[in-house]
């Protein structure tokens, strides 16, 4: 029995039931395709850690010939599955756990408790493609993952570089999606079971971004990003199937996130084309913003009457948010971006070289407190000053927010934890008064935006507590935070 280790490196795209037929009859697809049925079962202990610990650990056979392969999912470049990985031929159906892979030694003493935890069925039809200088497998996978008497189907089409540059995956991807729409698929099969064997989730919020303390800048801003896009693909997913206001709010989160990160690491990420991807996600965010600003608005009233006006111009912008998503510009978007985190020219240019190798802790230490100290700075005249700058403060201490959470990880310590928690909760109240501050000023151009403006029905929408009083309340929680102790020191 001999073990293979390999760095598999992985394109994933989604597709809609009518884009197989066209994505099949490609062009691109050239050649008679290999066809194979594949059935394969997933291992982990009943607490899941192996998945807690970035691996996972399948027996998949295909024509009565078992393989088992070990992969560790913990490294990721955006859309990109780049990932080691162990595989070899085994006899049954039961795992083997020398230590030719690393199972035995993360499990220790656990080993006994693997047990097998979903099964994925897969009708796979394969090519191996050309590209200029690289060599591309592109397997269209039609399948569905079991965990009892729950299932979940899938369909997508996963671009293996056998050599040459990744670039050539997304070449490969954006020539595609001229025939149908792809989109970039952010889970691995075995998330896939993993997530049927959890709770039904129709949301998906920001996850705590795997950061540790020996990774370079350059690499926190990819896995940072990447967390950005597969918040924003997972909700965009349910967007895609219902008007669902909190799977848009995420959506809209995710965005907003990854914004934040393009400013926080923006010295370190210039080149030619940050400055484009920068403005679509702001136009993107700002089609999702205009529908859940109304979404807030019905959220704030019970008036029969005005909750028909709402729903009218809410569905008008739900519209609008539908045929966004299903345009090439977004799909196209999501592509460039994904392309560019991983092989950008941000990551070759020479003026940059040494602060994209600076330790991440070092770079998110200096961010946090430039960050901490612009607030500090213009939040002094946070009761007087107008609702413009106001607003500035709002949204430097959004940044300060998502920072904080970015970076979460590197300042690890049971002191660092409870400062960090304690440092969220009091920017999480200077960021809700602030808001609330925003809604009062804003809330007359929005209902102008949506014709109500006017309508005596609507003043209890846009009059939501005493100016004088929330003022107070966000200069007691600008003291507090100018006072709290940073969990970064």
């Amino acid at each position: 029995m001999g073990t293979t280790k390999v760095n598999e490196t992985e394109l994933k795209l989604e597709l809609s039931p009518d884009a197989l037929g066209r994505i099949k009859a490609s062009p691109l697809l050239t050649g008679k395709p290999k066809t194979m049925s594949q059935r394969s079962v997933y291992f982990d202990t009943p607490d899941h850690k192996l998945r807690a610990a970035g691996f996972s650990l399948r027996i998949r056979t295909v024509d009565g010939v078992r393989t088992q392969t070990v992969k560790a999912d913990n490294a990721k470049l955006a859309a990109l599955f780049v990932r080691p990985e162990w595989e070899f031929t085994i006899s049954s159906d039961l795992p083997v756990l020398d230590h030719s892979t690393p199972i035995r030694s993360l499990l220790e003493d656990d080993v006994d408790a693997l047990q097998a935890r979903f099964d994925v069925h897969v009708e796979r039809r394969m090519w191996l493609l050309s590209r200029d200088d690289a060599k591309i497998e592109a397997a269209l996978d039609i399948g569905r993952v079991t965990v009892g008497d729950r299932e979940t189907r899938f369909c997508e089409l996963e671009l293996e570089l056998k050599n040459g540059s990744s670039s050539a995956l997304f070449d490969l991807a954006q020539e595609l999606d001229g025939f149908a729409p792809v989109r970039i698929g952010v889970l691995s099969k075995a998330a896939r079971g993993y997530k049927l064997l959890g709770p039904a989730v129709s949301v998906f919020k920001a996850e705590l971004v795997q950061l540790d303390k020996q990774i370079t800048t350059a690499a926190a801003f990819q896995q940072i990003a990447q967390a950005c896009i597969k918040q924003y693909r997972l909700n965009e997913a349910v967007l895609l199937a219902a008007r669902d206001a909190e799977a848009l709010h995420q959506a809209r989160v995710s965005l907003r996130r990854l914004r934040s990160a393009f400013s926080i690491f923006k010295d370190v990420i210039a080149d030619d084309r940050s400055e484009h991807l920068g403005s679509e996600a702001r136009w993107l965010a700002g089609v999702l913003g205009q529908a859940r600003d109304i979404d807030v608005l019905l959220g704030k009233t019970e008036l029969a009457v005005l909750r028909i006006r709402l729903t009218e111009a809410r569905d008008s912008a739900y519209d609008e948010v539908e045929a966004t998503l299903g345009s090439q510009r977004v799909r196209a978007f999501m592509l460039d971006l994904a392309e560019w985190i991983s092989n950008g020219p941000w990551l070759d240019a020479a003026e940059t070289t040494d602060l994209r190798q600076v330790p991440a802790v070092d770079f998110a230490f200096s961010a946090l407190e430039r960050l901490r100290k612009k607030i500090k700075r213009d939040g002094r005249a946070i009761v007087v000053v107008d609702d413009e700058e106001r607003h500035k403060v709002r949204k430097d201490a959004k940044k300060l927010r998502y920072a904080s959470e970015f970076f979460t990880l590197l300042f690890p310590g049971k002191r660092g934890r409870r400062r960090h928690k304690r440092f969220i909760t009091i920017l999480g109240e200077l960021q809700d008064q602030l808001g609330a501050l925003n809604d009062m000023a804003a809330g007359s151009q929005l209902l102008e935006r949506i014709g109500l403006a006017g309508e005596p029905a609507t003043a209890s929408l846009i009059a939501k507590g005493n100016k004088k009083g929330l003022l107070e309340a966000a200069e007691d929680a600008y003291v507090d935070l100018v006072d709290a102790k940073r969990f970064w020191r």
